[in-house]
């Protein structure tokens, strides 16, 4: 006797009052019919059907939804929405940074409702029980931030998922078979996110570009540069243009300019720099003052507005600074050749002039084109022999060629005389509660191959600051040349606000438990409090960590047509007007002065403002492109000490683990509480510490421990140890 087959019974669709809600409310300026709400859905049996008018009658009855016009219905908005920009944690949380609110507003992960990091989203808030912080939910995604990722792909027979490199990105990217473009599974990829179903579980993607095999080196640095959007090489059609520029020297735009060309001029250049968007010039006048120019590369020149060059520069907005390379704003033909201010040939330079007396203090200035001629380059090491020899002997490496000068003596008097006036300049910068910040900078020594041999530190020496004193003066003056001018003009000012309370107190918490104090009670004392700090915290173990925070505890630097003045640096006025090679932001600072200096009226400052915010995003991407290729170098170079033990610094403590920065090579990696097994250890909060449950053995923040690598992801640039314990 044969079984009967049961009747499949049709479940209900799960939560469909939320989910008819949505939609109504995503785009709650449209009607819907129950036949465009079951599309949406995906569904369309009758069941499933009669399920959506039953529960429109519902909502309808509830006055939940209206019906607008016979069988289709509206949501009732009775709530209050707002804007901003998400921020996802790599739970799947998120907080929402927005103007309308003092603090974040929380969402939980089932609230994002397919919004992805840095998506700019409409959401409501109501608070939060706990704490009585508010919580909210995302309605609407006004706009992504990005639709480009990173990931390998895994292909199937029929379709392919591209599993991304981001924390951030909690959904692999569903493609099919026919978008894989030619890629194989497990190769890295370029994946463009195309739709969002209302329906889908996965977001549907195609994959755009085949990087290569994860773990190769250029695989991982065009991964990085591809992650946020950065190119690595320029489009034919630019570097055909810019290899058609004229960039002789010519008579006619010589008469156009100011000749500095017999004027005293050198550089002081990193040694494997290989351009040279600055040079100084320096002359005694017979009034007893001295006549120093801050001269840089007229890329304005060649930089037509209109143009694919200046469209392209544009785009990049500034150079990314990768470990093992630079990617250039501009073409080879201007970065290295043309606007570089190389020794023994003439230049097109925009220059701003000063005539300054003994005590640092300027009695003149000029602004203007001009035509300059270098007579020597220097290395920073080369110009500090002769800063810390106090002699006017030039090393014997330096390329000069005596033009116009019987001796090397004066470019040698040149630069003891303006280190004193650099010297002066920076004290009085620090009185009036300039920061000073010389953070320590990790940088590697690289083989043929770019394998990271070995690593060393950079720090900021005498000659260094002489560059930097000189080029703040030129930024300062000619962003007050403008800012001070009545009626009002546009111009692109680099500005940095006050830092936020909250952060100071912040970092107030942690220093504490490395026995320092700081003084908050008004902008003077947190100043100086924070010199001290960073001065009391020098050549001592915690001194990477403590320099980090406090930069984080600072505001962001930006770019805005709106001044507010530089905090960080003590100014009422800075621009940044000295590095058009590598910053679009000094271009137009450099267009907008040469308008005004020929008379002309104040430009769009809505244009302008719009231009900043690009520059200052294309800023921070580049920035984080930097540091993630650091990171990816440490983990290379600590793939080969892999049985070595290293005595570290606890630079961090969260309820899943500790992270220890490496005292010699400044590279971190975290050791996983899961890991730290000879006790149970749990976080306390309070003192920054995992705590022993049966031992009291304590792991602080800043405390000295040794540790080994456990393991090395450069994919996922992520470096694992293995605590040993404290030194002995």
């Amino acid at each position: 006797m044969t079984r009967k087959k049961k009747k499949k019974s049709n479940k209900g669709i799960s939560n469909l009052t939320n989910t008819i809600l949505s939609i109504l409310k995503k785009d709650r300026n449209q009607s819907f019919n129950y036949k465009q709400i079951a599309a949406k859905l995906g569904v369309n049996d009758a069941s499933s059907r009669n399920q959506i008018i039953k529960k429109l009658h519902q909502l309808l009855a509830n006055k939940e939804i209206e019906e607008v016009e016979r069988g289709k219905f509206k949501a009732v908005i009775n709530t209050e929405y707002h804007s901003g920009i998400l921020d996802l944690s790599s739970k799947g949380t998120g907080y929402i940074i927005c103007e309308d609110f003092n603090e974040d507003v929380f969402i939980a992960s089932n609230n994002i409702n397919k919004a992805l990091d840095g998506d700019e989203v409409e959401f409501y808030v109501y608070k939060r029980r706990k704490k009585g912080k508010f919580e909210g939910e995302i309605t609407n995604i006004i706009k992504r931030a990005k639709s480009d990722y990173v990931g390998t792909i895994q292909i199937h027979k029929n379709y392919a998922f591209v599993v991304t490199d981001s924390t951030k990105m909690y959904k692999d990217i569903f493609v099919p078979i026919n978008k894989i473009n030619k890629a194989e599974d497990g190769d890295k990829v370029l994946v463009l996110l195309e739709d969002w179903p209302d329906n889908a579980d996965s977001p549907y993607g195609k994959v755009l570009k085949v990087l290569g095999k994860p773990g190769e080196h250029n695989t991982e640095i065009h991964s990085i540069l591809a992650e946020y959007g950065l190119p690595y090489e320029f489009p034919h059609e630019v570097e055909e243009f810019a290899n058609k520029l004229d960039t002789s020297i010519t008579k006619a735009e010589i008469a156009k300019r100011r000749d500095m060309r017999d004027v005293l001029t050198f550089t002081i250049d990193p040694k494997d720099a290989k351009d040279f968007d600055d040079a100084l010039s320096f002359e005694v006048l017979n009034n007893g003052l001295y006549e120093i120019g801050i001269h840089i590369a007229d890329v304005s020149h060649y930089l037509q507005e209109g143009t694919i060059l200046d469209d392209e520069a544009y785009e990049r907005a500034t150079s990314v600074y990768l470990v093992d390379r630079v990617v250039p704003m501009l073409p080879e033909v201007l970065s290295n050749n043309a606007c570089s201010l190389r020794p023994h040939e003439e230049k097109y330079t925009f220059s701003a002039v000063f005539q300054i007396n003994d005590k640092a203090e300027v009695k003149n200035q000029w602004f203007g084109r001009t035509v300059t001629y270098s007579d020597a380059r220097f290395a920073y090491e080369e110009a500090q022999a002769i800063i810390e020899s106090k002699t006017n002997s030039i090393p014997e490496d330096v390329s000069l060629t005596g033009k116009a000068y019987q001796t090397d003596q004066k470019i040698a008097d040149a630069v003891l005389k303006m280190d004193d006036l650099a010297k002066i300049m920076r004290r009085k910068r620090m009185k009036e509660g300039a920061i000073s910040f010389d953070k320590v900078e990790v940088k590697f020594d690289l083989d043929e191959k770019a394998n990271p041999v070995g690593v060393y530190f950079k720090t900021s020496k005498d000659a260094n600051k002489l560059i930097e004193e000189f080029m703040l003066l030129a930024n300062r003056k000619v962003a007050e040349f403008i800012g001070k001018q009545s009626p009002k003009k546009t111009f692109v000012y680099r500005v940095h606000d006050e830092p936020d309370s909250s952060k100071l107190a912040a970092l107030q918490g942690i220093v504490s438990k490395f026995g320092y104090k700081l003084n908050f009670k008004d902008r003077n004392s947190i100043s100086s409090s924070l010199n001290g700090l960073l001065r009391d915290v020098q050549g001592k173990k915690e001194q990477n960590l403590v320099d980090t925070l406090a930069i984080r505890s600072m505001s962001k630097a930006e770019y805005t047509t709106h001044n507010i003045g530089h905090y960080g640096l003590a100014f009422d006025y800075y621009s940044h007007f000295t590095s058009p090679i590598r910053r679009y932001p000094d271009v137009m600072a450099h267009r907008l002065l040469q308008h005004y200096l020929d008379g002309g009226k104040s430009a769009n400052e809505d244009v302008y403002e719009d231009k900043c915010a690009h520059s200052s995003n294309m800023e921070n991407l580049a920035t984080k492109a930097e540091r993630d290729s650091i990171k990816y170098m440490q983990i290379r170079f600590m793939e080969d000490h892999k049985d070595e033990e290293f005595v570290g610094v606890i630079s961090g403590v969260t309820d899943w683990g500790i992270y220890v920065e490496i005292i010699s090579n400044k590279c971190e990696g975290m050791v996983s509480v899961r890991d730290m097994n000879d006790d149970h250890y749990q976080f306390d909060e309070s003192q920054y510490a995992m705590i022993g449950k049966k031992t009291g053995m304590t792991y602080q923040l800043g405390d000295e421990v040794v540790v080994k690598v456990k393991n090395t992801d450069l994919v996922k640039k992520h470096l694992d140890f293995n605590l040993i314990g404290k030194p002995e």
